[in-house]
């Protein structure tokens, strides 16, 4: 008798014991950027946390999700854009899930769907650009794709904060076209500023001559500096011109002094 009390006294305590594992089995914790999305026997429950809650064993289940911004590296892909040109290009999509419920329920893998569809979104929009506006205009098409990203993953409950288009990889003759065409842009850009130089400096020159033929004193004080500059170096010999200006007044004086021609008889009328 006192045996199998003492049988049925061990059986309790083991049975309490799972008991009391199984009923300490459902206790949950969620961290702060994590919510726990709970089915109860199959349906839909709610999303619970952060903190400590409680989950009933074998009647309801929890799917644990990350609400934190994931950087996801999209890979190289090859585009062919609107004017003909293939290239290779990779980007980084950023996204976070803000409704823990429908990134259980409504997609499987939510992850792989994103990175998929940010994949063909990269050919499809790329494709639709040339080759300079890929280049040039790299903000408009980050927007572009985040919009269209953006508003595919919305009802997954996924939202798309951010694409950034990393790295375009060129093929080597479309690379050495481009060092040819912005070398002579630079040559064009060279010529059109040395001609404008050209330009404003006969400009300066047109109006130094107009100033000097106003003032002739100013051409022989020019003279003068002139000749004090040259005389300051080392020179053996120094050649400089006349001006014509010191011989006016010995010349007109000359015409002054010549007696006049006389004036050739006309030839007798028939």
């Amino acid at each position: 008798m006192v045996s199998t009390m003492q049988g049925l006294i061990v059986f309790a305590a083991v049975v309490g014991g799972f008991l009391f594992l199984f009923l300490l089995s459902g206790i949950r914790i969620v961290n702060e950027y994590e919510r726990g999305v709970v089915f109860r026997l199959g349906r839909l429950v709610g999303a619970r946390g952060p903190g400590l809650f409680y989950v009933i064993p074998v009647i309801e289940r929890m799917v644990k999700m990350d609400l934190r911004v994931v950087a996801l590296d999209v890979p190289k892909q090859e585009v062919i854009t609107r004017d003909n040109v293939t290239v290779r290009v990779n980007a980084v999509c950023y996204f976070r899930v803000f409704d823990p419920c429908n990134a259980v329920v409504q997609v499987q893998h939510y992850w792989i769907a994103t990175s998929q569809m940010a994949q063909t979104t990269l050919r499809s929009v790329l494709g639709q650009a040339e080759l300079d506006e890929l280049l040039a205009e790299r903000d408009q098409i980050n927007h572009k794709l985040q919009q269209i990203i953006d508003e595919a993953t919305d009802p997954w409950g996924v939202k798309v904060t951010a694409v950034e288009v990393k790295d375009v990889e060129l093929p080597p003759e479309m690379q050495r076209a481009i060092a040819r065409q912005a070398e002579a842009e630079r040559e064009r850009r060279a010529k059109i500023i040395a001609a404008e130089g050209e330009y404003q400096a006969s400009e300066r020159l047109a109006d130094a001559a107009r100033i000097v033929g106003a003032a002739p004193p100013a051409l022989q004080l020019r003279f003068l500096q002139t000749l004090a500059e040259i005389a300051t170096e080392n020179n053996s010999t120094t050649i400089f011109p006349v001006p014509i200006d010191l011989f006016e007044a010995f010349l007109s004086r000359r015409a002054a002094e010549a007696p006049p021609r006389a004036a050739s008889p006309s030839p007798p009328a028939e």
